[in-house]
C-alpha cells in the first residue's frame, strides 16, 4: 500500500478590515485587517508522489461558510506540495493566493496568511505586498472574545466571487458609497487591533460597528441574511455588534454578544 502524507491548514475570523486586501484597493489605498485563524481545519491527503491531482480534501466548515476555506485548501495544499518551504509560512500563503487567482476565484490575501500563519494577525496590504504587523491581543481580551463572541452558520453556503465581482465592479466605476464605505472598513482594523491589545472592549466593539456600517455602504445585500433575527437582539441590547464573516450574503456571521446577552440569548445560538 502507498503511504499517504497529510497536511492540514485552519480556518479564519475576519474581525476588522476585510474587503481592503481585495483587488485594487490595496494599489490605490492600502488595505489593512485583523482576524484570527480558529480550531477548524481543511485536511489535505495525497499518497506520496501522485501529485497535485491525487490530492483528497476534508472540510471541517462547510464551503460557502465565510470562513476562508478556499484558502485554507490551498494552503494545504501547498504544504504537501513544497515541503521544503513547510517553515516559511508566507511562501506557503502567496503559492495558496496564486493558485486561488489562477482558479478564477477574485480573492485579497488576508485569509492565506491567516491559514499559513494562524494565531492572530494584523496584516497590511500594500500593492502586492503583506506586511504582517506586531501584534499580540491581552489574555483578558481574548479570554474576553471566546466569552461574548459566537461563530454562527446561516444554513446558507456562498460562493464569494459573486458577491466580490458585484463590489468591486462598482468600486471600478467610481461609486462613491463603495469607496467611502471600504475606507470606513480599512479604519476599523486599526482600532480593532488597539482594542485587543489594551483590553479595550469599547474600542473592540466600536470597530464591529463601523465593519458592519461600512459593509452596508458596500452593498446591503451582504447582511440581509441576517437582519431579521440579529437587529432586535442589537435593539434589546442583548448584542453588542455583528459582521457577517468573509463576503456575506449568507455563510457564517461573527455576534459579538453584551454582559446582558451572555446570560441568555447567546446560550440559545449554541
Amino acid at each position: 500500500m502507498t503511504a499517504k502524507i497529510e497536511a492540514s491548514a485552519p480556518l479564519r475570523v475576519d474581525l476588522a478590515g476585510g474587503w481592503t486586501d481585495v483587488g485594487p484597493y490595496p494599489t490605490d489605498f492600502g488595505g489593512e485587517v485583523v482576524n484570527f485563524a480558529i480550531n477548524l481545519r481543511v485536511i489535505a491527503k495525497m499518497a506520496d508522489g501522485s501529485g497535485e491531482e491525487g490530492i483528497e480534501y476534508e472540510f471541517q466548515a462547510p464551503r460557502g461558510s465565510g470562513l476562508g476555506s478556499s484558502s485554507a485548501m490551498n494552503v494545504a495544499a501547498a504544504a504537501l506540495l513544497h515541503p521544503e518551504e513547510v517553515g516559511k509560512p508566507g511562501n506557503l500563503a502567496e503559492r495558496a493566493f496564486v493558485a486561488e487567482s489562477l482558479g478564477g476565484n477574485l480573492c485579497g490575501r488576508q485569509d492565506q496568511w491567516a491559514s499559513a500563519f494562524g494565531g492572530f494577525n494584523h496584516l497590511l496590504f500594500i500593492g502586492n505586498s503583506v506586511e504582517r504587523m506586531p501584534f499580540e491581543p491581552m489574555n483578558s481580551a481574548k479570554n474576553w472574545l471566546k466569552r461574548h463572541l459566537i461563530i454562527a452558520f446561516s444554513g446558507v453556503s456562498r460562493r464569494s466571487g459573486d458577491m466580490q465581482e458585484l463590489v468591486w465592479g462598482r468600486y471600478s466605476d467610481g461609486d462613491v458609497g463603495v469607496i467611502e464605505g471600504l475606507n470606513l472598513i480599512r479604519g476599523s482594523a486599526r482600532e480593532m487591533a488597539n482594542g485587543l491589545q489594551k483590553d479595550r472592549r469599547d474600542l473592540v466593539v466600536n470597530s464591529l460597528r463601523k465593519v458592519s456600517q461600512g459593509v452596508d455602504m458596500i452593498d446591503p445585500s451582504i447582511h440581509d441574511p441576517f437582519r431579521e433575527v440579529l437587529d432586535p437582539l442589537v435593539s434589546n441590547g442583548s448584542v453588542a455588534a455583528w459582521k457577517a464573516l468573509g463576503a456575506g450574503g449568507g455563510g457564517c456571521v461573527a455576534i459579538l454578544f453584551s454582559q446582558k446577552g451572555s446570560n441568555g440569548p447567546k446560550n440559545d445560538f449554541e
